[in-house]
């Protein structure tokens, strides 16, 4: 059994990935600010007693004796990390600081969940991690990529200076169960908007790509990645290279929940990259790694999700 402590545990990836652990029989502490995190996402949780749950943010420093430290502590949706573009900052870079510094004394594993937003809007397609981006650092997602790459170099510097034993990844969309209803996520927007009959938004034209990955592979890949040996420290994208336009994935909910939501077109947002597809071939050598669930199959879990979320008529 090892002891491990998710910062952002209660978030929509991190609540999954400390359940994901807990069954696996480690112990499992939960650092939540519950800025974007929520205690609904973790409740089901309480009763283990292996499980623990602390509420503190990753800007200020933490005193804990674990073994392994996975750092998914930031706001990841634009709506979330623009509300207040500073603190987004301070998260990642002083949240990095902070759990390096802690890993640094207790002599733990440490892994990173960047994001493949350091690419920015790519000028390389599909991104590969010898790419070095294409980022506006003054624009108005910029708290949030150049917080994330800042992270990175830290975690570099940490490891090359300091010995820190450390993991990157870099997490492209992802998506599934416990995301937040309103965290502006291009997935969680159209489901609720087609569940309640209201006009899908699409920004631009629609023609822009994504890819879209379920939860369950992105854990897959986070825990594989903690496990290699420590001579690999990336960064690795996890993603899925399924590529999809904005419009393709409108219909596909529009299909799948029965809806007759109409799709409208609304300008495009500044910054907004227009093609986003990991190249997993280093996930693939390094760490056997490869996403398998398919994007219908994972639309239909997240939809059955939200369907009962919105049913139970709680404020969101």
């Amino acid at each position: 059994m090892k002891r491990i402590l998710v910062t952002g545990g209660a978030g929509f990836v991190g609540s999954h990935l400390c359940e994901r652990l807990l069954n696996e029989g480690n112990e499992v502490i939960s650092l939540d600010n519950y800025f974007t995190g929520q205690k609904r996402n973790i409740e089901h949780l309480m009763d283990n007693h292996y499980f623990e749950v602390i509420r503190h943010d990753v800007t200020m420093p933490f005193f804990i004796e674990v073994d392994e430290i996975y750092n998914l502590a930031c706001p990841a949706s634009p709506i979330h990390y623009q509300y207040n573009p500073i603190k987004t900052v301070k998260t990642s870079v002083m949240g990095a600081i902070n759990m390096l510094g802690l890993a640094k004394r207790i002599k733990a594993k440490i892994l990173q969940a960047s994001t493949s937003e350091v690419y920015g809007d790519p000028k390389v397609h599909p991104q590969t991690e010898d790419y070095w981006g294409h980022v506006n650092p003054i624009g108005t997602r910029s708290c949030y990529d150049e917080g994330k790459r800042v992270a990175e170099t830290l975690f570099t510097n940490y490891h090359t200076q300091n010995n820190v034993r450390i993991k990157i990844i870099r997490i492209f969309n992802t998506y599934g169960p416990r995301m937040h209803p309103n965290d502006g996520r291009v997935v969680s927007n159209f489901i609720v908007q087609a569940l309640k009959g209201e006009n899908i938004t699409v920004y631009g034209e629609g023609n822009q790509t994504r890819s879209f990955q379920y939860v369950d592979d992105l854990l897959n890949g986070m825990i594989k990645t903690m496990t290699t040996g420590d001579d690999f420290t990336g960064p690795v994208n996890i993603g899925n290279p399924g590529e999809f336009t904005i419009l393709e994935l409108a219909q596909k909910v529009i299909d799948f929940t029965g809806s007759k939501s109409k799709i409208v077109f609304e300008d495009l947002p500044s910054d907004d990259p227009m093609q986003r597809k990991p190249d997993i071939t280093l996930a693939k050598s390094k760490l056997n790694w490869e996403p398998v669930i398919k994007l219908d199959t994972g639309l239909m879990k997240t939809i059955e999700y939200f369907d009962k979320l919105l049913g139970e008529d709680k404020q969101y």
